[in-house]
């Protein structure tokens, strides 16, 4: 069941989105962006690299970022929802969705007005460029000695989706899911920094959020989320290949406006960013963050978003976390 519905979610998050019809970008002046958690995390990372890519090509004139953490991100939905303002777009991704079936908060996407997911992240297993554990039968076997002495730390709230992953990853290698002695920071700059300080003996994130570090030798990815290794990390094995049998987990990410924005200025957002991925400052972006790109709009996502709710509903139930 659980590899079925791993599978299930892998599909559906890749199921592109019908873009006819789209017309040309239009030029959009400003973009606000609004982060809801802290510096350094993918969040941050997909608003900024998107508005690198969209002021730096000329098709939007220039961009401002606001990073407002609180509430496992529930802080700023809220105030979106609030001001209604219409130039900005808030980036999110699975949370959203897994954190509004916690109950973190009480809204949801429906609340908000789904412009386009816009890329695929998937997940790592990271380890300190000093630790003893050099790959993921070492992290696994730890965990199996004494999974109390195994901190995982990861970006988001307990039961958010690095602590998903981990509880997959665990289990897929045969292990108690519901054991993992978990520690959640406000966003994966401050994940990463505790990793690297000692605080955490691994970290589980993003692989787009690890790849620079992995670079500059600070940091050692155990493996990647995948059922196939990664054009971006084709040295680094799959969690899968390395005995957590069948993993398979992969992180959208995209933009949502404010309720009631009127269509022919959610039509523009949508061009604009569909016009982003013919850009090479575009492809520059996503290639340093070793991003799988998706193009999913409109009503599109919001479809995809719904089955989301129900497939990563039923994953969290199979793990305990709901």
């Amino acid at each position: 069941m659980l590899k079925k519905l791993t599978a299930a979610l892998a599909v559906t998050v890749f199921a592109l989105g019908a873009s006819a019809g789209l017309g040309q970008a239009q030029t959009v002046d400003e973009i606000k962006f609004l982060i809801p958690g802290g510096a350094g995390g993918g969040w941050d990372g997909t608003a900024r690299g998107t508005g690198e890519a969209l002021t730096k090509s000329g098709i939007v004139g220039s961009a401002s970022y606001e990073n407002m953490s609180g509430g496992g991100g529930g802080k700023a939905i809220a105030h979106i929802i609030e001001t209604k303002d219409q130039g900005t777009l808030m980036v999110n991704s699975t949370p959203i969705v897994i954190r509004s079936l916690q109950k973190v908060f009480p809204q949801s996407f429906r609340d908000l007005t789904p412009i386009a997911g816009i890329i695929g992240d998937y997940g790592a297993m990271v380890v300190g460029k000093n630790s003893d554990i050099q790959d993921l039968g070492g992290l696994v076997d730890a965990y199996k000695a004494d999974p109390a002495k195994i901190a995982i730390g990861g970006g988001s709230v307990a039961g958010g989706m690095d602590h998903l992953v981990a509880a997959l990853v665990m289990k897929n290698a045969g292990e108690n899911p519901t054991d993992v002695k978990y520690i959640p920071y406000d966003a994966g700059g401050k994940a990463m920094a505790g990793l690297l300080s000692g605080e955490i003996a691994a970290l589980t994130t993003g692989l787009g959020e690890a790849l620079e570090l992995a670079r500059q030798g600070e940091v050692r990815i155990l493996c990647v989320t995948a059922l196939n290794r990664l054009d971006a990390a084709p040295d680094t094995p799959t969690c899968d290949e390395s005995g957590s049998a069948g993993t398979n987990f992969v992180n959208w990410r995209g933009f949502f406006a404010a309720p009631g924005l009127p269509d022919d200025k959610k039509a523009q957002y949508i061009a604009a960013l569909e016009a982003m991925y013919a850009t090479p400052e575009w492809v520059a972006v996503r290639d340093r963050n070793g991003w799988v790109e998706i193009f999913n709009p409109g009503d599109d996502f919001s479809t995809f978003l719904e089955q989301q709710e129900e497939e990563v509903g039923g994953l969290m139930k199979e793990l305990g976390f709901l």
